[in-house]
């Protein structure tokens, strides 16, 4: 009999831990698991809502409106005495919904992956329930990186054991693509969310330095969000609208992946982000900012050059450095993709939950 994972996540959008997901759910051993997955919102047309359609997998969508909507916890809870998991596994912000439901059907175990330093994870509300969920009701926390893990004992409590299941991705398919289009031109990219975490503002300053030094430099910016227009507007009015490119949300990353020559995060904050790795796997420099678990992934000076947050001539320096010196930056990438095979692909990331899972329901029965 096979066990029975349900996963639950606010919606499919384009984000890290939406992505992780989907990539589990293909994933996952089906002679050894059964494997559905909930989303709280309706569905809106998604790149990763179509992919989940084309690859069949089984997820429901629930009709859940902005902020609280209590309405969520009935409906999950006829969920799970539909499906009846033996586990459940939470995503996100909706430990608050799922709680009582789990509790309230006795699901055996219950997981929570911490997708981003803990204490920029959820609101207020969330950091009770989440207080509440690790330390009383049972909720095992699941750090994406050794400094995410240190935050979660940070806020939740020193005792917290939260073991540490590194994000992964399918690495093969960023490998695929090495043909460059552009040989007159040296193309950073970007790829993220536009919100204050990604801090656009400040690869665009710097971008405009380094341009002034290396007139070849382009960026590609793909993504949407909040602060997109006001990043557009910050590039006209630096005179550098023929040097930057504004991609949108894209299907292709691992295809302008292959097409660029050095990747850039220069976040204010991160977990382990999916895109420093599918740069990795795709044989790219990386830049980023030393910050939450990205040391972790990015050997600085072997595969990348990591940063300080917030320091606008580090960044102009370091770009200008790849770009100048390119056999640098593919010695760099050639050390990345390897080390992404090796360590950071989704096949490993899923026998680790899936071994985690086990092992948690195992102490269950002997209980």
């Amino acid at each position: 009999m096979r066990v029975r994972i349900l996963h639950v996540i606010p919606n499919f959008g384009p984000g890290g831990a939406e992505r992780l997901l989907v990539n589990l759910l293909e994933e996952f051993d089906r002679e050894r698991f059964e494997v559905a997955a909930v989303s709280l919102y309706p569905e809106t047309g998604t790149i990763l809502e179509r992919e989940i359609r084309e690859k069949g997998l089984k997820v429901y969508y629930l009709n859940k409106h902005k902020g609280p909507d209590p309405r969520m916890v009935p409906q999950l809870w006829n969920i799970f005495q539909d499906f009846r998991p033996d586990v459940v596994h939470t995503h996100l912000s909706v430990l608050r919904y799922t709680l009582l439901p789990a509790l309230f059907c006795r699901v055996p175990v219950q997981v929570h992956t911490v997708h981003s330093i803990a204490q920029k994870e959820v609101d207020q509300v969330g950091k009770l329930v989440h207080w509440f969920a690790f330390r009383l009701a049972g909720v095992v926390p699941v750090s994406i990186s050794q400094e995410v893990a240190v935050t979660v004992r940070n806020l939740y409590g020193h005792e917290i054991e939260t073991p540490v299941i590194y994000n992964g991705i399918p690495t093969g398919r960023f490998s695929a693509y090495t043909n460059r289009k552009d040989e007159n031109n040296t193309i950073l990219l970007h790829v993220g969310r536009f919100s204050p975490q990604k801090n656009h503002k400040l690869l665009i300053e710097a971008f405009a330095l380094a341009v002034k030094e290396c007139s070849r430099l382009r960026l590609w910016l793909v993504g949407d969000g909040e602060l997109k227009s006001d990043i557009e507007k910050l590039v006209a009015e630096k005179g550098l609208s023929s040097y930057v490119s504004f991609l949108g949300i894209r299907a292709d990353v691992a295809e302008l992946l292959g097409q660029c020559d050095i990747f850039a995060l220069p976040s204010d904050w991160e977990g382990v982000p999916l895109t420093v790795l599918e740069a990795m796997a795709a044989g790219k420099p990386v830049i980023a900012t030393a910050v939450g678990g990205v040391p972790e992934l990015v050997k600085d000076g072997e595969t990348g050059i990591l940063i300080p947050p917030r320091d606008t001539q580090t960044l102009a320096q370091t770009i200008l450095k790849l770009a100048t010196n390119p056999e640098l930056g593919q010695q760099m990438g050639q050390r990345g993709q390897t080390r992404a095979k090796e360590q950071f692909d989704i096949a490993r990331t899923t026998r680790n939950y899936e071994s985690l899972y086990m092992e948690l329901l195992k102490k269950k029965v002997k209980r």
